[in-house]
């Protein structure tokens, strides 16, 4: 017995291979130094754009079959918009937009780990508060001193450094 083609889900799978195939031409026209010995600028965008053709080819298998979105047994209807967490959500991001450039990196993605994270549900904001610089300053050492990405170091990441002995580029 053959099923039927589902047209929606194979338009949803042809859309995520389209995306991931625009993703890749993308990332062959990104100008590479030749000073790059092993990490350039496309590696991450061809392993995320390779990833999205992969999975676009799973759904377009899938909805040649079928269909995935017919086996759903029980649909919920989404209830009213949380708008508290979308407000946290978009303090979150306001705030790393304002705080990057006088702070750094490390203290304004902290301030948008808080919020979001409070978005999300967390109640203990002391923990979040705490946790977070020292995850984002974690993140800036790999992204300054593992990849040799310079993202800027500011005012957190220079106390680090100057405690380190390391000079502050």
């Amino acid at each position: 017995m053959r099923r039927s083609v589902s047209r929606a889900d194979l338009g949803a799978g042809l859309f995520v291979v389209a995306l991931g195939a625009l993703g890749l031409w993308q990332a062959a026209v990104i100008p590479a130094s030749p000073l790059y010995a092993q990490v350039g600028p496309t590696v991450v965008p061809i392993l995320v754009s390779g990833a999205m053709l992969l999975l676009g080819a799973a759904l377009v298998a899938a909805a040649l079959r079928g269909g995935w979105s017919q086996g759903i047994a029980e649909v919920q209807e989404a209830g009213p918009p949380n708008w508290r967490a979308l407000g946290l959500m978009a303090a979150g991001l306001g705030a790393n937009l304002l705080l990057i450039g006088p702070l750094g990196f490390s203290l304004a993605a902290a301030a948008q780990f808080v919020l979001v994270s409070a978005a999300f549900g967390s109640r203990s904001l002391l923990r979040d508060a705490v946790l977070a610089p020292v995850l984002c300053l974690a993140v800036w050492f790999l992204f300054v001193q593992a990849l040799g990405v310079n993202i800027g170091a500011g005012v957190l990441e220079g106390a680090v450094l100057t405690l380190l002995g390391q000079e502050v580029p």
